[in-house]
């Protein structure tokens, strides 16, 4: 069933900023290697005033936008908060059997269906922080090469990053914490030591950044300490589930609960996303006190057996 056609005004159009997105397009999927193995849309914008550039986002993100655009504005939310409300393109569902490269590619043409009847929708939503953020080059997505661009038609292949970008990327510049806070500093707040390297986003060899999570495996019989390369950024904060089912392949075992250490030492099993955020939280208090390489996660996970709970201090 197709959607009512919802009009919006040009003359509202013309109002809009030159850095609005007016069409994306998926050009490519790319294979990750995180806390467990996904596939990420290299998807092509453009925007009101010309420029185009490459965005990366998993099926979850859009998923998650879609939900809070329905939580704002769908007619069927009793909830919904502001006085607008506008009848949202249908995004494809979950799926949770099957091959995930397969799924990523029968996913392109309804993605692309669900981007462009998303902005054709009326200008007043195309402002909404959610879309704008959704389809915004953040430096991380500026910072990546795509492999291939299977799916652009040959003029379109190349895609330039927007101009003040890379005037941004290509002078000196030092990244530092505020307040938990991890940013870009402007130059004359800095003292340029060593310069960085050419390419943020590349190893000496030319493959993608890793990023090292330490982990240990908890037994009668000893400590095993084992080192995870995966291709996520230090800020990422995993699911309960993603680093339960990482930590199974790792150590091939089943039975097992993961756990990180507080601030005073003591073991704390984790049992859900929440637990998860709590450890990251208090990791980052902590920082500055442990000397880390840095490309190493500030958190660390502890591996116990399910039913060892010798491992945690408890009184009798």
């Amino acid at each position: 069933m197709s959607l009512p056609r919802q009009l919006r005004d040009e003359s509202d159009f013309d109002q809009l900023p030159h850095n609005i997105p007016i069409s994306a397009t998926i050009a490519d999927i790319e294979e990750k290697k995180g806390f467990i193995d996904y596939f990420m849309f290299v998807i092509e914008v453009k925007t009101k005033g010309g420029s185009k550039y490459l965005i990366y986002r998993r099926y979850r993100e859009f998923f998650n936008l879609h939900q809070v655009l329905e939580f704002r504005y769908s007619p069927e939310n009793p909830d919904k908060r502001g006085p607008n409300t506008c009848i949202l393109p249908s995004l494809p569902g979950k799926v949770f059997m099957g091959n995930k490269r397969e799924i990523a590619e029968s996913r392109i043409p309804e993605l692309n269906t669900y981007m462009k009847r998303l902005l054709g929708l009326p200008t007043w939503l195309l402002l909404d922080e959610a879309i704008r953020m959704f389809f915004y080059q953040t430096d991380l997505d500026s910072q990546q090469q795509p492999r291939a661009l299977r799916r652009l038609r040959p003029p379109t292949r190349k895609v330039k990053t927007v101009k003040p970008k890379m005037e941004l990327f290509s002078a000196p510049r030092a990244e530092g914490t505020v307040n938990n806070q991890t940013g870009i500093f402007p130059l004359s707040f800095v003292k340029i030591i060593k310069p960085l390297p050419e390419s943020d986003s590349e190893g000496e060899s030319g493959g993608p950044t890793y990023s090292c999570l330490r982990c240990f495996l908890l037994t009668p019989s000893g400590v095993n300490t084992r080192d995870v390369c995966v291709q996520e950024d230090l800020t990422i904060q995993p699911t309960y589930k993603d680093l339960l089912s990482r930590m199974r392949k790792v150590f091939q075992m089943d039975n097992i609960a993961i756990n990180y250490r507080d601030h005073e030492g003591d073991l704390i099993r984790i049992l859900d996303d929440d637990d998860v955020q709590l450890m990251i939280r208090q990791s980052r208090d902590q920082q500055g006190k442990v000397k880390r390489p840095v490309n190493q996660f500030p958190w660390e996970l502890h591996v116990s057996l399910a039913s060892d709970l010798s491992v945690y201090n408890v009184e009798a």
